[in-house]
C-alpha cells in the first residue's frame, strides 16, 4: 500500500476521532426540541430526560463552576449549599473515577432498561473504592408538572463523601504553564489538542525509524538462524497505530485525567486500533491475493487474476465497512438507517450501471466457465488474435496487426468464438488438378504416391488420410488430398504442410504428368475455336 493512501487512512482517522469523541459541544446548550402535545409536559430545561443527558449537562455545569445548577441534577434533601457542597464531590468522584464511557448511556427517555425488574434506573458505571466497587446510578423521579426526569439516586450520593475523600489528584495546571491548561477548544485543553494533532505523527514516525533501525539487527539475527530475511518493514503503519492505540490506554491507567478527556482519548484510541485492523486486514487480503495468484501462475489458472481481484476488492469493502459500523457502534450511532441507505443505493447503482453489470457477470462466467483463456489463439466474430488479458469489464485480444482490442464480456457471451489454438491436429486439404493429357496409369500412379507419401509420414494420422480423383473438371482431373497433420502451432503446421505440397510436386514430376492451368475458348467470327492458356488467377494446386 502505498505511503500516501496510509497517510490518508490515518488523517481520516484522527479527525475522525476528534470530531466524534467529544460530547461537550452539545452538553454546553440544550439541543432545539420539537414541541411537544399539549397534553404532554414541557421539555425539561436542564436535559434531564435521559441518562445521557443528567450525566453529560450535569458534568458541564459542575466544570464551569456553576455547582447550584449541578445540585439540580442530585436526588438528595439537602438544599443550598449542603447540595452544591454534594455536587462538587460527586463531580470530583465522577471527574476521577468513573470509566470513560458516555457514549454507551441511554439517550431514551426511558433508559436503557438494563434490569427489566428495576426499569426507572440505570447504571452509569462503576467506580473503585476502598470499601469495595460502587455502582453509579441514576434514577427516574417524578416531579409533577416537570414530569418524570433522571436523577442521581440517593444511594450513590450516600457513599460519594466517603470516596471523596480517598481522591488525591495530581493537576496537570501545576506543572504546566497556563496558556497550554487554561484555553479549551470544545471542552479540551489546548495541550491535549497540541498531542493530538502534533504528539501522535510525531511519535508515529519515530516508532516506524525505530523499525528501520533495528531491521538489519533483526535480519541478522535471522540469517544466524537459518531464516530468510524480511522483505518488508519491521513495523508496518498497521502495527505502529495499535502501539500508539496501546500507548494511549496505558496513558489513561496512569494519569490522572478528567472524564471528558479521558472519553476523548479512549475513543481516540478505540478509532485508532479499529483503523490499524482494518488496514492490517486490507494487507493480509493483498497478501492473499498475491500468494494465490503465484501459486495459480503457470497452472492454467492465470485467467483467475481477474476474478481475485474482484474478490479481494469485495473483501475490501466489507471490511471498511465492518470497521465503519464498529465506530458508529462506538459512539452510540445506529447503523441501520446507514445500512437501509446502502441498500437503496445499491438499488440505484445497479439501475444505473445495466450495462456495467452486464459486463462484470460475463466475465465472471468466462473465468468460471473457461471458454477463453488467456494466451489462447481464437477467433471472435471477424477478429483473429491472441488473448491478452481477461477482466471483469472486458477481455483485451492482441490482433495478427499488433493492436490490442478490448471486447466487452458481455459481447462476447453474444458472439461465435472459435479458439484455434485449442485445435489437437491440423487440417491438411488440397486439390491438384492435372491435365487431360495425363494416362489413367499415370493418375491412378499420381494418387497411389500421395497416398503413401501420407500414410508413411509420422507427421500424419493415418487414419485420416484420403487422396482421390473426385471430379473431372472444365481444364483438369481434380485430386483431392485430405489429412491431418500433428503440429505444436500454426507456424508449425506451415512447415510441415510446405514439406508435404513440395513431395507431392516431385511426384507429379516423377510420374510425367504436368499441373495443369486454366484454359478459355475463344470464338472468332468464320474462324476455327482454339484453346487459348493462361490469363487466370488460379493455381494448378491449391
Amino acid at each position: 500500500m502505498k505511503a500516501t493512501h496510509a497517510r490518508t487512512l490515518f488523517a481520516l482517522a484522527v479527525v475522525l476521532a476528534a470530531m466524534l469523541s467529544v460530547p461537550i459541544a452539545s452538553a454546553q446548550a440544550p439541543p432545539p426540541r420539537a414541541s411537544a402535545p399539549r397534553a404532554e409536559p414541557e421539555p425539561d430545561a436542564l436535559g434531564r430526560e435521559s441518562p445521557r443527558g443528567t450525566v453529560i449537562r450535569f458534568m458541564a455545569a459542575a466544570r464551569t463552576g456553576n455547582v447550584q445548577a449541578a445540585a439540580l441534577y442530585l436526588n438528595t434533601d439537602r438544599r443550598d449549599e449542603a447540595a452544591a457542597e454534594l455536587a462538587q464531590q460527586l463531580y470530583v468522584v465522577l471527574d476521577s473515577r468513573l470509566p470513560a464511557r458516555l457514549n454507551t448511556l441511554s439517550d431514551r427517555p426511558e433508559g436503557s432498561i438494563a434490569n427489566p425488574l428495576k426499569p426507572d434506573q440505570d447504571v452509569v458505571g462503576t467506580i473503585s473504592a476502598e470499601a469495595g466497587p460502587l455502582d453509579v446510578v441514576v434514577e427516574r423521579v417524578d416531579r409533577g408538572k416537570n414530569g418524570r426526569v433522571w436523577l442521581f439516586s440517593r444511594r450513590t450520593l450516600k457513599a460519594i463523601p466517603e470516596v471523596y475523600d480517598e481522591i488525591h489528584l495530581v493537576a496537570a495546571e501545576n506543572y504546566l504553564p497556563a496558556f497550554l491548561t487554561r484555553p479549551r477548544i470544545a471542552g479540551i485543553r489546548l495541550f491535549e489538542w497540541l498531542l493530538f494533532f502534533l504528539a501522535i505523527p510525531l511519535l508515529y514516525r519515530i516508532i516506524g525509524l525505530f523499525g528501520v533501525l533495528i531491521g538489519p539487527a533483526v535480519n541478522a539475527w535471522r540469517r544466524r538462524h537459518g531464516l530468510p530475511d524480511l522483505t518488508s518493514r519491521l513495523l508496518p503503519g498497521p502495527i505502529r497505530i495499535l502501539l500508539l492505540a496501546a500507548a494511549i490506554r496505558w496513558l489513561l491507567a496512569t494519569v490522572d485525567l478528567p472524564l471528558f478527556e479521558r472519553q476523548f482519548w479512549a475513543a481516540t484510541a478505540r478509532v485508532l486500533s479499529t483503523t490499524a485492523l482494518v488496514w492490517l486486514a486490507l494487507l493480509v487480503n493483498a497478501f492473499v491475493e498475491r500468494y494465490v495468484r503465484g501459486r495459480a501462475h503457470g497452472t492454467g489458472f492465470a485467467d483467475m487474476a481477474a476474478l481475485l481481484r474482484l474478490v479481494r476488492r469485495v473483501a475490501d469493502v466489507l471490511v471498511v465497512t465492518a470497521g465503519a459500523l464498529i465506530v458508529l457502534a462506538y459512539f452510540g450511532i445506529d447503523p441501520t438507517a446507514a445500512l437501509a441507505g446502502l441498500g437503496i443505493g445499491g438499488i440505484a447503482v445497479a439501475l444505473a450501471a445495466q450495462k456495467t453489470l452486464e459486463n462484470v457477470i460475463g466475465g465472471v462466467s468466462i473465468i468460471f466457465d473457461r471458454a477463453v483463456r488467456v494466451g489462447d489463439f481464437l477467433k471472435l466474430g471477424d477478429t483473429i488474435g491472441t488473448v491478452d488479458y481477461i477482466g471483469l469489464r472486458s477481455t483485451r485480444i492482441r490482433t495478427l496487426d499488433r493492436t490490442i482490442l478490448s471486447v466487452p464480456n458481455g459481447q462476447i457471451a453474444t458472439l461465435n468464438v472459435e479458439t484455434l489454438s485449442a485445435r489437437d491436429m491440423f487440417w491438411f486439404h488440397h486439390f491438384v488438378a492435372l491435365r487431360y493429357e495425363t494416362s489413367a496409369a499415370q493418375l491412378r500412379g499420381i494418387v497411389g504416391d500421395f497416398r503413401d507419401l501420407l500414410r508413411d509420414d509420422r507427421r500424419v494420422d493415418p487414419a485420416t488420410v484420403r487422396a482421390r480423383l473426385v471430379r473431372l473438371g472444365p481444364f483438369s482431373f481434380d485430386v483431392e488430398v485430405f489429412a491431418y497433420i500433428y503440429a505444436l502451432d500454426w507456424n508449425h503446421f506451415l512447415e510441415q504442410q510446405e514439406a508435404l505440397l513440395m513431395a507431392m510436386m516431385e511426384i507429379v514430376e516423377r510420374r510425367g504428368a504436368t499441373i495443369a492451368l486454366p484454359t478459355q475458348t475463344i470464338q472468332f467470327s468464320g474462324a476455327a475455336a482454339m484453346p487459348v492458356t493462361g490469363g487466370a488467377e488460379r493455381s494448378g494446386l491449391s
